[in-house]
């Protein structure tokens, strides 16, 4: 038997000290978890370990098991970035460069709606095929409910970009309506750059778009000007815009869309 310089068993001390720090070491665990700064798996890891120590029910400090288990069917509320700016200015390539390096995932509200309309099966086909065929457009809950799916299909991004949406009144209303309480929007990503520099890409960019011609790109640029503008004026008047000019090379242009996500956080 080892006794300290006190008279008392070094062993007892030992044990002693150890429960006081368990308890301590539980009553810090707690109270970062209360804090509301950890993820529901750290919360019910947590809450296991205290019931393994303790043997005893996760009453005391508020803890209670059935509460963080039920916290982890709550939909997760998903990161997102709307990346507007005319016709040639850039998206699609600083999206691709944003989703290599920065752990975003890109969404195409269009690519979304083109491959739901070849989906066999899809119970949104045929009533795409038919605004397509009309020249009509596709109601925005369609392609809200796209997006969504969407998201939740990739639980583990850092957040979404959604490009070329919303283009309207239409599409914003419908994006508050449907999305609002599944998506926060971080920030307007605003590739700016002038209408002839647009064209001059459109014309020579070689993608095969039936409508990269001059005269639908006319109308194109007309339409942004006319409808999706007044969105990025919404946003900008929430301070929600960080508008990037896109008239450098692809390298500089995304240097720059680099620090902007830096700077939010990303």
């Amino acid at each position: 038997m080892i006794f300290s310089s006190n008279g008392y068993c070094a062993m007892c001390i030992s044990y002693k000290h150890w429960r006081l720090g368990k308890r301590y070491m539980m009553r810090s665990l707690c109270a970062w978890v209360q804090s509301g700064r950890t993820s529901v798996g750290f919360k019910l890891t947590v809450a296991l370990l205290y019931r393994f120590i303790w043997r005893r029910p996760l009453a005391s400090w508020r803890l209670n098991l059935t509460d963080l288990v039920m916290s982890a069917t709550v939909a997760k509320v998903h990161n997102v970035v709307f990346v507007l700016g005319p016709p040639g200015c850039g998206k699609g390539t600083q999206c691709a460069r944003i989703q290599k390096n920065l752990g975003f995932v890109h969404l195409s509200a269009g690519d979304l709606l083109r491959a739901e309309r070849q989906r066999e099966g899809s119970q949104y086909g045929a009533l795409i095929e038919q605004h397509i065929k009309n020249g009509t457009i596709v109601p925005v809950e369609i392609t809200c409910k796209l997006l969504e799916n969407a998201m939740d299909a990739s639980p583990s991004a850092k957040g979404f970009l959604v490009d070329g949406f919303p283009r309207n009144q239409d599409n914003l209303d419908g994006w508050v309506r449907e999305m609002g309480t599944k998506a926060k929007v971080h920030f307007v990503l605003y590739l700016s750059c002038p209408e002839d520099v647009c064209t001059s890409r459109c014309l020579n960019r070689g993608q095969g778009r039936t409508d990269d011609n001059e005269e639908s790109l006319r109308k194109r640029i007309q339409t942004y000007h006319n409808q999706t503008l007044p969105i990025i004026e919404h946003y900008e008047a929430l301070n929600l815009v960080r508008e990037v000019p896109s008239t450098e090379d692809p390298d500089a242009v995304y240097a720059k869309v680099e620090k902007v996500f830096k700077d939010a956080g990303f």
